[in-house]
């Protein structure tokens, strides 16, 4: 069968689809998914692109979607023919995060096989069901992007009707943050670049956009939005190069997850207006299993789809990646096959 690998040290041009060994029967506790699709993430492109070291000939992606084929001995949650879905820590059920979620030693695509190929047979527990009627592409944007909003913004968040939620960019993350502030009552003010994304953010219910080149000091811009209270949550992606803007935004009490660096790795923190404003800054990343089948039992009863920028082909996960890298993407950017 084929899957798409990266050769070490890593580097687009360094991904290639190679035949691998079929995975055979599931064992007692398993299952046989034939996959279907993939989503990227900013964690597969630095893996892809060898800022993040991996062993030479690792089958990329985190995220999976497809159906199963097979179940072992004592598999009692999934039968052949359910449509099902990855998760990102396969080692954490449920619960808070513990030590072995604090690194990505067993996380498909990086410290395991990934899910860029055509069979896998894991633990039962590496998945969970899809929501009904999703394409697996869709399906396949859940894994780290839908599940990171979704922690943020409820299991960790305590989002509730009537609360502002602002998220920053208009990639998987942010999307699924806003389309989960829709979904539970929530206003919802989305920042870009783009005022073409913006529009489009607006067509999927964002309340308030704000361009952030427009409006250097957004973070009062987006507290003015609010009548001066400023937000309850932050969608917070970019990092030190944000960090304070958004500490500028949130109310006192507020929440701020973590969530990405695209800015950089290290950088100052406003630590007093922190302190002011007796906000929560929380690092986080993505979820548990239990908070997966959450999600996926909200978006059942919501209706909600994902947005999806463009969808590639198993062999064009490379160009995939640079289509990513040109920022130019809105919502997610899928592979299928």
């Amino acid at each position: 069968m084929k899957a798409a690998v990266v050769r070490a040290p890593g580097g687009l041009d360094r991904i290639e689809l190679r035949e691998i060994d079929d995975p055979g029967a599931p064992g007692p506790g398993e299952i046989r998914v034939a996959l279907h699709a993939t989503s990227l993430n900013f964690h597969d492109l630095l893996v892809a692109n060898g800022a993040i070291p991996t062993a030479d000939g690792r089958v990329l992606m985190s995220d999976g979607a497809g159906v199963v084929e097979a179940v072992g001995a004592g598999v009692s949650d999934f039968k052949a023919g359910d449509h099902v879905v990855s998760c990102f820590f396969p080692q954490w059920p449920d619960g808070l995060p513990w030590q072995a979620v604090g690194n990505f030693a067993q996380t498909p695509g990086d410290g395991a096989e990934g899910f860029a190929t055509h069979y896998a047979v894991r633990p039962a527990s590496a998945f969970t069901h899809a929501p009904r009627g999703w394409t697996h592409a869709e399906a396949a944007t859940l894994t780290t992007a839908g599940l990171t909003a979704w922690r943020a913004l409820v299991a960790d968040g305590g989002l509730k009707a009537g609360d502002t939620v602002l998220t920053l960019g208009t990639g998987g993350v942010s999307i699924a943050a806003l389309q989960i502030g829709r979904m539970m009552g929530a206003t919802v003010i989305v920042t870009s670049s783009s005022d073409e994304k913006l529009a489009r953010a607006k067509t999927l219910g964002a309340d308030h956009v704000v361009n952030y080149r427009q409006h250097a000091n957004w973070g009062t811009l987006v507290r003015n939005l609010t009548g001066g209270r400023g937000v309850d949550h932050v969608i917070e992606v970019g990092g030190p190069g944000t960090l304070a803007q958004s500490i500028d935004a949130v109310c006192v009490g507020g929440h701020i997850a973590l969530i990405g660096v695209l800015t950089g790795r290290e950088g100052t923190v406003p630590t007093s207006t922190l302190m002011a404003k007796q906000a929560r800054l929380q690092g986080l990343i993505v979820g548990s299993r239990r908070q997966q089948q959450e999600y996926v039992a909200a978006l059942d009863r919501a209706g909600v789809r994902p947005a999806i920028d463009r969808t590639f082909g198993l062999d064009e996960l490379a160009e995939a990646f640079r289509h990513q890298e040109a920022g130019a993407h809105f919502g997610k950017i899928c592979a299928t096959w």
